[in-house]
């Protein structure tokens, strides 16, 4: 009877220690995907030679950059602070993308660490019923201009359809200032990579962006824009 008390007490105690190793030696999977990020708008200025031309800017390499604006965002792409911006209609704005994932590391730097990573993905900015620049006659519409000059390893990104958009320069343009324009920011990684040179820079906002560019949307940030003469004034 002892013994088979000794036996018993033994195999609860194993048991115990077999649930408890289990539990404690169990892997924690992190999340994936991105759990936040943020957009920051810098306005830049410079001299006679910075101005919007058709699709894309003059002088920007000369420019100098001003006071910021951070919109946050979480994890579904609502903003969660800053999300109604206000811009001159005017202004020129550098827009910078950061992102990080469940771990906490910094990650939109993935998305041009080398060309033939960054051949999968480009960034777009749909809605807000916008007029783009290239359709007006006195330069008065949007640009949204992808400008990276760099992949992440070092090598220089070659012209307009290598560049993918987590750097971008934006304005919205006088003829789109005193509204609100709900938009959405969206990296999109392409079905084909070879996709990607298909994208001409008047393509950024098409409502149609997904059945021209097959693919699925990485990341979608919304928020609003509101410009006008006004805000730029205090």
């Amino acid at each position: 009877m002892k013994r088979m008390r000794k036996v018993i007490i033994a195999s609860l105690a194993f048991a115990v220690l077999g649930f408890s190793c289990t539990d404690e030696d169990s892997p924690v999977i992190p999340e994936e995907g991105i759990e936040k990020a943020s957009l920051i708008f810098t306005e830049i200025s410079g001299g006679e030679g910075l101005g919007a031309h058709g699709d894309h800017f003059h002088g920007i390499d000369d420019a100098v950059e001003g006071e910021s604006q951070v919109i946050e965002f979480d994890a579904l792409g609502n903003a969660s602070s800053g999300g109604h911006l206000h811009l001159d209609p005017d202004g020129i704005y550098k827009v910078a993308l950061e992102a990080w994932d469940y771990a906490g590391n910094r990650v939109e730097g993935d998305f041009v660490q080398n060309k033939e990573t960054a051949d999968q993905y480009k960034a777009f900015l749909v809605g807000g019923n916008i007029l783009l620049n290239a359709d007006t006659e006195d330069e008065s519409g949007a640009i949204f201009q992808a400008r990276e000059k760099e992949y992440g390893e070092g090598t220089l990104v070659d012209g307009k359809y290598e560049t993918t958009g987590v750097l971008t320069y934006f304005t919205l343009g006088h003829s789109n200032s005193a509204q609100t324009h709900a938009v959405t920011f969206i990296m999109r990684k392409f079905t084909d990579p070879a996709t990607k040179s298909t994208v001409e820079r008047s393509d950024w906002n098409r409502s149609d962006y997904a059945e021209a560019f097959a693919g699925s949307d990485i990341l979608k940030l919304n928020f609003e824009i509101h410009a006008s003469e006004e805000d730029h004034e205090h």
